[in-house]
């Protein structure tokens, strides 16, 4: 039964053939959840009349031992990853706004986006955003004030 039911799903997610045979429509997923600790309070921007967007960063940590020998010896490295978040959803744009704070550890669920921008030395630049769709706070004090 499981077995039927996951060929139902993965046939569904991968191709929906219609009746004109030249045509094919393939569903794909954007989705991405980072898991962090925010790492500025969250700014609220409105560019041009459009609707306001809140922003804010979230690190994330990858630890790892060097070393051939078992898995208690080595040196211990440790990578940063910064992830900018972007938040459009009315409710959650407040949200987000009112109650992130620096230091609070977050999991943020979203996809992503990439763009280009120009910076105040006129370089165009890429970037890329995660652009959530929810959060879940999971500081003690960050979820005891929601």
């Amino acid at each position: 039964m499981l077995r039927t039911s996951s060929t139902q799903v993965l046939k569904h997610f991968i191709r929906h053939v219609t009746t004109d045979s030249s045509l094919v429509l393939e569903r794909s997923i954007n989705r991405v959840q980072v898991l962090g600790r925010v790492g500025q309070d969250p700014l609220m921007r409105q560019v041009d009349g459009r609707n306001p967007v809140t922003i804010f960063s979230v690190a994330t940590n990858e630890m790892w031992r060097s070393g051939d020998g078992e898995a208690t010896q080595g040196d211990v490295s440790q990578k940063t990853t910064w992830h900018r978040i972007s938040v459009f959803k009315p409710g959650l744009r407040d949200v987000a706004y009112q109650y992130v704070k620096k230091g609070s550890r977050v999991l943020v669920e979203g996809k992503l986006d990439y763009g280009e921008y120009v910076d105040k030395n006129n370089v165009r630049r890429q970037a890329t955003t995660i652009i959530a769709d929810n959060i879940i706070f999971l500081s003690e004090t960050m979820r005891e004030k929601i």
